[in-house]
C-alpha cells in the first residue's frame, strides 16, 4: 500500500468504507495508523474523557510504537459539547494541531490533523458540531476539479510535511521558488483553492494549514506525487 506524504499510507476501498460507516453515525472519532500501517478508528464518545494519549499501554489511545511520544502525552476531552485537546505540559516534545504547537487547551475542529511524536491523528466531527468550519470535502474523495498548476501548488505546499508530519506547510516564496511562478500567483492559486476547499471563512492563519491536512487525508496528495 503506498504511503502518502505525511508519512501514512494511502487508504485502501475498505479503509475509506470504515470512515463512511463511522460519518454516518454521527459521532466524533478520530483515525490514525500503527506502526505496520493498519488503519485505526476510535470512536471518541464511546470512550470516558478525559481520554489519555500517550506511549505507556495503559492510556486510552496507546502509540506505543512512537519513541518521540512521551508517556503520557496529552488529553482529549468534551467541554460543552466540542472536543477539546490539551497539553499542559505533558508532553516533552510538544503536541501540534495542523502544523502549529498548542499550548494549554484548543478546541477541535473537523478535519483537525494533530500529531503527537511523529504520528498524525485526524479528528472528524459531525457536521452540526463544527457548522462554521465544516468543509465539504471527505476522506478520500478526489472529486474537486483542479487545473494542472493548482495541483501542482497543492503538492508543493505539503511538501514540508514529508519529511516530518508537523512541520508547517510550505509558504508562498517557497511554492513560489518550486514551481518558478511569483508569489502574487501562488496567492492566486491559493485563493482559489480555499475557496475549492470550502476553507475561505476560516482564519488565515489555518487556512494553509486546513488545505494541506484535507489534501494528505483525502489522499489527494500522496508519496508519489514528491
Amino acid at each position: 500500500m503506498p504511503e502518502t506524504a505525511s508519512g501514512a499510507h494511502e487508504a485502501s476501498p475498505a479503509e475509506l468504507k470504515a470512515r463512511i460507516e463511522f460519518e454516518r453515525r454521527g459521532t466524533s472519532f478520530i483515525v490514525y495508523r500503527v506502526e505496520g500501517g493498519g488503519q485505526v478508528i476510535v470512536d471518541l464518545e464511546s470512550l470516558e474523557p478525559p481520554i489519555t494519549i500517550g506511549r505507556r499501554a495503559d492510556n486510552d489511545i496507546a502509540l506505543t510504537w512512537d519513541a518521540e511520544v512521551s508517556r503520557v502525552h496529552a488529553q482529549l476531552e468534551r467541554v460543552g459539547g466540542e472536543w477539546t485537546l490539551s497539553d499542559d505540559g505533558l508532553s516533552r516534545n510538544g503536541t501540534w494541531v495542523n502544523g502549529d504547537r498548542i499550548h494549554g487547551r484548543r478546541r477541535l475542529h473537523d478535519g483537525d490533523r494533530m500529531c503527537f511524536g511523529e504520528t498524525p491523528v485526524t479528528y472528524r466531527a459531525p457536521p452540526d458540531e463544527d457548522a462554521e468550519s465544516t468543509v465539504t470535502v471527505k476522506v478520500g474523495v478526489a472529486s474537486i476539479p483542479l487545473t494542472d498548476v493548482q495541483r501542482r501548488v497543492l503538492i508543493a505546499l505539503c511538501r514540508p510535511i514529508k519529511a516530518s508530519a508537523y512541520a508547517p506547510p510550505a509558504t508562498n516564496r517557497e511554492i513560489a521558488e518550486a514551481l518558478v511562478l511569483s508569489v502574487d500567483a501562488v496567492k492566486a492559486h491559493l485563493r482559489v483553492l480555499f475557496q475549492r476547499f470550502g476553507l475561505e471563512e476560516l482564519p488565515q492563519n489555518r487556512k494553509r494549514a486546513r488545505l494541506a491536512g484535507l489534501a494528505l487525508v483525502g489522499g489527494l496528495v500522496s508519496e508519489h506525487d514528491f
